[in-house]
């Protein structure tokens, strides 16, 4: 394992100034200190404003309300239009926002600005929904009649959104939101509330109508005051699944639709006649790209007993050269996770593994006193694999089972395909799989055994491409699934329309 423990020296840059949008309108908070710090710099602050207080959700909340109609009736191209606006301004501001999420989030600067861009192709994506067929049209068993299944929004949404994606995941909620003509209350995570406001200015440069969207940062308090507001008539979620229930329950109990996407321990199968290099590109990628903080990430490896072995060995061989440093600076390969508390709450999960009976392959220990191969203090950590000894004991493993949600890969050894299908199944959570296998047949029983949202066969277990359904089985999902056409089952409702003229000659 290599480390940068040098950070890049980089001219200081003040923090920015934070503020919630109401209404067409940029204020500051009014309630506690809101700062948002430098996972990878203890004691930089990227920007720094106030929270909102629960008069500003009501006053967004009236701001939506008010504006829902009007936004309604606007024509789908034009509310396409304003999103393909605010597409060009996030391709204008790629790199300096791409920089800006690296220094808030911790991922690499290139993935900062790939993630920049993945919001701008989805604004364009449903920013082009106009051109898509929006209804269908039955024939009635009545002379003179057709009958029609139009769609309408939902009205005023509420958006939550997770840290690890800070700009993307509010993308692919708020744009097929407001395309299919909905009005928007956001609440981003408070660790990364300036890619949040950097999304919202977008769209404020692009000439969204005021109330039409609203910001407000604040704590899990603030997206009570969210979700009990009598205005709400939808809320979408991505987190935890604890969070993720407790808004499901809530939300049911006044009969408001939830879309939410929730948790992941997605398994990564290697079979015996697969690429094995291909297959260890992938899964570190799939494992450690982002400090492992994707709910796709690949936090289970089910190998094939036949090449277990020599897999691992291929995989810690390319981990020996795995630089974890400054995610500014282009040799790193993997940056902080998004806070020091996040950090220690992995290596307790890594320390309840060890002591459960699992192996550390390679990486660090918890303890950072007792670390020699990386930078296991702070923010950082180094990737770490796990192999879980087979026993009725493994599939209790801490590492096994729960989702540590960082650069942890825990290992199992299968007896062949079958057991190996078994193995990734054995799991509350249903997000996403990847299989690696030169064998058609055993794709296809993968694909009939699989109980997960997203099958991946021969890549990493990660990534989602905007114009197809995302989301997951079991535990990892809740609701309609998002982005690609299934967004629009979530976002309108349909109106079946008995068409019918005068009488017919």
């Amino acid at each position: 394992m290599e480390t940068t423990t040098d950070l890049v020296q980089e001219p200081p840059v003040d923090p920015v100034a934070l503020r919630i949008y109401v209404n067409g309108e940029w204020n500051e908070g009014r309630g506690a200190a809101l700062v948002s710090a430098n996972p990878s710099r203890p004691g930089e602050t990227v920007a720094h404003g106030s929270e909102a207080i629960p008069s500003d959700v009501g006053a967004a909340m009236a701001a939506a309300r008010s504006a829902a109609r009007g936004w309604a009736r606007t024509p789908m191209h034009e509310r396409g239009a304003v999103l393909i606006r605010a597409a060009e301004h996030l391709e204008t501001n790629t790199e300096a926002w791409g920089l800006e999420l690296a220094r808030e989030e911790g991922k690499t600067l290139a993935e900062g600005i790939g993630e920049v861009a993945r919001a701008a192709q989805i604004l364009r994506y449903y920013g082009n929904e106009g051109d898509r067929p929006v209804g269908e049209v039955f024939s009635s068993p009545r002379r003179g009649e057709r009958i029609l299944v139009a769609r309408r929004p939902l009205g005023v949404v509420g958006v939550i959104t997770p840290f690890n994606f800070p700009i993307a995941i509010p993308a692919w909620k708020i744009a097929p939101a407001l395309v299919y003509g909905n009005t928007v209350v956001f609440k981003p995570a408070s660790l990364v509330p300036l890619l949040a406001m950097r999304l919202v200015q977008a769209l404020d440069a692009a000439g969204l109508p005021p109330g039409v969207l609203n910001l407000v940062f604040g704590p899990g308090e603030l997206g009570n005051e969210l979700l009990e507001h009598p205005e709400l008539d939808g809320v979408t979620f991505t987190g935890s699944t604890r969070v993720g229930r407790a808004i499901s329950g809530k939300a049911a109990q006044r009969g408001i639709p939830v879309q939410a996407e929730l948790g992941g321990k997605n398994a990564a199968i290697v079979l015996a006649d697969a690429d094995l290099e291909l297959a260890v590109e992938q899964v570190l990628s799939g494992a450690f790209r982002s400090s492992g903080q994707k709910c796709t990430a690949t936090s289970r490896l089910i190998l094939q007993e036949e090449i277990a072995d020599e897999f691992l060995e291929r995989l810690q061989a390319r981990l020996r050269h795995w630089v974890v440093g400054d995610p500014v600076d282009p040799a790193t390969h993997m940056g902080p996770v998004v806070s020091a508390s996040a950090a220690e709450e992995i290596r307790a999960g890594i320390r309840t593994a060890l002591d459960q009976g699992a192996k550390l392959v390679c990486g660090s220990t918890p303890d950072p006193a007792e670390s020699e191969t990386c930078q296991a203090a702070g923010s950082f950590l180094a990737p770490s694999v796990l192999e879980v000894p087979a026993g009725t004991m493994a599939r209790k493993n801490t590492a096994w089972r729960e989702e540590l949600f960082g650069p942890v890969l825990a290992v199992r050894r299968a007896a062949d395909a079958q057991d190996a299908f078994d193995l990734a199944n054995e799991s509350e959570f249903g997000l996403s799989a990847a299989v690696f296998t030169q064998d058609t047949t055993l794709v296809l029983a993968a694909m009939d055994d699989l109980d997960v949202g997203i099958l991946h066969i021969n890549s990493e277990s990660a990534g989602a491409d905007p114009h197809v359904p995302f989301g997951g089985t079991k535990k990892s999902g809740y609701g309609p699934k998002e982005q690609g056409g299934a967004a629009r089952e979530f976002f309108t409702h349909t109106t079946t329309v008995y068409l019918r003229g005068g009488i017919p000659a």
